[in-house]
């Protein structure tokens, strides 16, 4: 299966990476071949809505690095949200590559994929992830995507925190399991 990992943190060695090395570590045991895309270390524009994509019968007018995502989002099996929670929801970073599958709508909604979200929190509450958690389910609801699997690592404001749970160990046998 070909999985595109799509990461949000701007933070490098943070407690999301953590979890999306776990998981990547057990996809590709299982055989899977993987795409990461950081999109925090990525130029990515915010879509504007000028509809010049229509909805993907034409190129978007932003040359950035979506133009590398692209082919990867359209042949992947599975796309794999990975991020922190920043203010009930995803990072800017991660929004931003969301709101550009507007420019590839026609191609991916319907598109026979699976799914899954990874959430890192600071905050002890899971309630804290409640605006990630519906965008992600409203948005595969939408794509007529499968949810394979959801983690929300509360808890783990820095690296060793998360390091210090089984958080990553989930990671790594959803991974594993698909």
């Amino acid at each position: 299966m070909k999985i595109v990992v799509l990461t949000g943190s701007p933070h490098e060695n943070g407690t999301s990476f953590v979890l999306a090395d776990s998981f990547i570590k057990g996809a590709e045991e299982a055989g899977h071949s993987i795409y990461r895309f950081d999109a925090a270390q990525k130029e990515v524009n915010g879509c504007i809505a000028c509809n010049a994509c229509g909805q993907g019968d034409a190129v978007c007018v932003f040359e950035d690095d979506m133009q590398e995502l692209i082919p990867a989002l359209l042949s992947a099996d599975m796309v794999v949200f990975i991020s922190p929670v920043y203010y009930s929801g995803f990072t800017s970073q991660i929004k931003a590559v969301i709101d550009r599958f507007y420019s590839i709508d026609k191609m991916l909604c319907g598109a026979q994929k699976s799914s899954a979200l990874l959430v890192t929190a600071a905050d002890t509450d899971v309630r804290t992830a409640r605006g990630i958690q519906a965008v992600y389910e409203e948005a595969i609801h939408y794509l007529k995507w499968e949810d394979k699997g959801q983690i929300y690592a509360i808890a783990c404001a820095e690296k060793g925190d998360i390091e210090q749970t089984d958080y990553p160990e989930k990671a790594y046998i959803l991974g594993k399991s698909l």
